[in-house]
């Protein structure tokens, strides 16, 4: 029941990112999409803040200084800065379905970074993961395209953010976390539209609404991830994280008549069954190592 109710809440969660995407992309054709990423997370630094002070905690942590939780906090202002970016210049399908190698990534971090085991079996699914991200981006063929290299820098930056994660010995919680880096992506948004040459606009009020309701969406979805991973299998509710590539799919039609062509496809394809089999084969081994031995 526990990973029913998981794979549920990830599902949702996927589904609203997908639709946070989605509107980034539409509002970023009149706004600049520094301007744009800075509200977004202004309105979710204030919602942080005042969930905070709520529940009666402190709004300054000493821990915000530590310096893996900076590099954590940069890490996931240049993955987002560089994937929020790339949505305005690629279609939303193919960017969602480079951001879905990010697990892999982590994984053969872990493997290099953090002295993770990683058995030839998930080495090889990697590779094949990898050959996936190739695939979608085409390097010195016909079809290449130089911004899909910023949907990759999102992704190893936000693999990075993971890893920082992983290795952090800190007490802060996820919305702490979550604190700090959207006061870091606030002002980095807007040091992004300065550097475009691009002015800040009003915007008018159906923009204004489809802001509010980004920033509003961003936030359901975290609040489905934190529910999604409270119990259960997190190897299998992770594989949910895929539903997000379908979600992009049906997004990309519908708003922007995007139909991608088929290595997008099959790269996409690629990349989601090399990282369902890393989270399969990863969470086999852990419960392998959870079980007691018997007896000599």
């Amino acid at each position: 029941m526990d990973n029913i109710r998981g794979a549920a809440f990830m599902v949702f969660a996927m589904f609203c990112f997908a639709v946070e995407d989605g509107l980034i992309k539409l509002l970023a054709d009149d706004i600049p999409v520094g301007q744009v990423i800075s509200v977004i997370c202004l309105g979710g630094l204030i919602i942080f803040l005042g969930w905070a002070a709520a529940k009666g905690e402190r709004l300054w942590q000493p821990d915000y200084l530590d310096s893996k939780v900076l590099m954590r906090s940069f890490c996931d202002v240049a993955g987002s800065i560089m994937f929020v970016t790339s949505l305005t210049l690629i279609p939303l399908t193919t960017a969602s379905a480079v951001i879905q190698a990010t697990p892999l990534v982590v994984a053969m971090g872990a493997a290099v970074f953090l002295g993770q085991a990683v058995g030839w079996r998930r080495w090889l699914a990697i590779m094949v993961g990898f050959i996936g991200v190739l695939i979608i981006i085409r390097p010195g063929m016909e079809g290449f395209t130089p911004a899909t290299l910023l949907a990759v820098g999102g992704m190893l930056g936000l693999a990075a953010r993971d890893l920082f994660t992983r290795g952090l010995s800190v007490t802060l919680t996820g919305p702490q976390l979550a604190t700090h880096t959207f006061a870091l992506i606030v002002p980095a948004g807007l040091f992004l539209a300065y550097f475009q040459g691009q002015s800040l606009v009003v915007p008018d009020t159906s923009q204004s609404l489809i802001l509010g309701a980004a920033i509003v969406i961003g936030m359901i979805a975290y609040l489905a991830i934190v529910a999604a991973t409270r119990g259960g299998n997190a190897g299998i509710i992770s594989s949910f994280r895929y539903s997000r590539m379908i979600f992009a799919l049906i997004i990309g039609y519908f708003m922007f008549s995007e139909i991608p062509d088929a290595p997008t496809l099959i790269g996409a394809a690629i990349i989601i069954a090399s990282g369902i089999y890393t989270l399969w084969r990863e969470t086999k081994l852990h419960r392998a190592s959870l079980t007691p031995k018997p007896a000599l």
